[in-house]
């Protein structure tokens, strides 16, 4: 534990397991900030560290940096040392190729994220702004004294900007397509609000779905049981497969966060003659639908959209969630009536000349962004498209 200059009465100590703060310790601090959701509760970070997907050994070594006031815990940052730059969905790619053409170690780094999931929530995880703007500071502070390439903050709500930024990092911005309930009463209520082709579209799709005699069928906690979540896995591998790729979650992980945070969990499967053939997941809260993983065993036209997306909003209707988020990336998801969402991500690199390079760049494609958004919110599919975020 280190004394934090200008932090008053605070002092920072690094955590490598999360079980030495303990579960009712942690997921009081994520309530205090206000800013939390299902991914930063301890449960689910915990299933991440405990099954292998986030560990040293998958390249995500955790090292979170907690801020203290005696014994008790004022704030934390969900920090890894990372060795590559996968699950992370802000994309650094180009400047680690820069750093191995000019012989510069770029791995590892640093990374303040929840590993796989790009949904937007507290990184610097306090009570009040002075208290993330002592983390902010600290956390700086440790990145600069670890000799490590560089610092990435990822998906940060808007009102950690400010203090990372005065702490001396980079802003970056990029986009998320999300769906808002303006208080719709139904489906069907939902697509009224919507422009006359994008509506036609729709109901084209979920047309082509129904005359393949599919049935959905939605799950909620306990009734997820433990043969729905085989024949998820089943579809989540056998989808990952199909791109060539690996998934990143085991099963191992899934039954752990079923046991441990269940009503959390929503579960949306496709059945032929109830015969399961898809199944999507997602998490939500008491706010929110945060739509994650999907897998298919049988491909049928347009059966990701109604399984993803219009089921999943269906059910957002029905538990009156405000928000929809669909996952990340995904423009196709504008013509169904999602909108633009400007999501943020802070970045510090040691080696000044690249950091300027860097941030000339981010610069350049903030201007990109801002121009992109103003386009698609002219290709809104709803009638009277305005901002909710």
């Amino acid at each position: 534990m280190n004394n934090l200059a200008g932090g008053g009465d605070y002092c920072t100590r690094v955590v490598g397991d999360l079980a030495t703060i303990g579960e009712s310790t942690w997921n009081a601090l994520v309530a205090a900030s206000g800013r939390g959701n299902p991914f930063l509760r301890y449960e689910f970070l915990h299933a991440l560290h405990a099954t292998g997907c986030a560990a040293p050994r998958s390249g995500w070594e955790m090292q979170y940096l907690t801020l203290w006031r005696g014994d008790g815990l004022a704030g934390a940052v969900p920090l890894y040392r990372k060795h590559h730059s996968y699950g992370e969905y802000v994309f650094d790619w180009a400047w680690a190729s820069a750093y191995q053409q000019h012989g510069i170690e770029y791995y590892p780094k640093w990374l303040a994220a929840v590993p796989f999931t790009p949904v937007p929530g507290a990184r610097l995880i306090a009570p009040d702004s002075r208290t993330r703007a002592v983390l902010a500071d600290a956390l700086l502070l440790h990145a600069r004294e670890s000799g490590l390439s560089s610092l990435h903050v990822l998906f940060a709500p808007a009102d950690e900007i400010e203090p990372l930024a005065k702490a001396g990092m980079l802003t970056r911005r990029a986009v998320q397509f999300h769906w808002f309930n303006r208080g719709y009463s139904s489906f069907d209520d939902y697509l009224s609000s919507l422009a006359q082709p994008k509506r036609k579209k729709i109901r084209a799709e979920q047309r082509k779905v129904s005359a393949e005699g599919l049935a959905f069928e939605r799950k909620v906690g306990s009734d997820i049981a433990e043969a729905d979540w085989d024949l998820f896995m089943r579809c989540y591998a056998t989808t990952y497969a199909a791109h060539y790729s690996t998934p990143y979650l085991n099963r191992r992980f899934f039954l752990q966060i079923a046991e441990s945070m269940p009503d959390n969990l929503l579960m949306v499967t496709a059945l032929r003659d109830q015969r399961p053939i898809a199944a999507a997941l997602a998490l939500f809260d008491h706010e929110r639908l945060y739509g994650r993983y999907w897998g298919a065993i049988e491909f049928v036209p347009c059966l990701h959209f109604e399984t993803s997306y219009y089921q999943m909003i269906e059910f957002a209707i029905e538990h009156k969630l405000k928000v929809f988020e669909g996952g990340a990336q995904g423009e196709h998801k504008l013509a169904r009536g999602f909108e633009p969402a400007t999501t943020y991500s802070s970045h510090w690199l040691a080696h000044p000349a690249f950091a300027d390079a860097v941030e000339r760049y981010l610069q350049r494609e903030t201007g990109g962004i801002e121009a992109y958004v103003d386009e698609l919110n002219e290709r809104s599919a709803l009638r009277t498209p305005s901002s909710f975020e």
